[in-house]
């Protein structure tokens, strides 16, 4: 399993302090990336957080796939590359 995860439906005023805070719970956080609009500079809402185990990164998704964060339910689960990610297949 990965260390790296996927972190979305963050409020548009999450901080990296703020997630350091709730992740290293449970391991210890590698790094924390936001994305953030490159116009306003806010958080876009997502971003990836990189646990220094595979088990701490396991343990993160079960205590906090879903859990209240900032007012919103966090959505947390493995990152896929772009290659991992399937094509777009136009229909038409």
């Amino acid at each position: 399993m990965s260390k790296k995860l996927y972190v979305g439906n963050l409020s548009y005023n999450t901080t990296e302090s703020e997630l350091m805070n709730e992740f290293s719970q449970f391991g210890s956080v590698d790094s924390i990336n936001i994305i953030v609009d490159r116009e306003t500079g806010r958080c876009k809402g997502f971003g990836f957080i990189e646990m220094s185990s595979p088990e701490e990164a396991s343990t993160c998704i079960l205590k906090l796939d879903t859990k209240e964060f900032m007012g919103r339910a966090l959505r947390v689960n493995v990152a896929t590359t772009q290659k991992e990610k399937p094509a777009f297949r136009n229909r038409y």
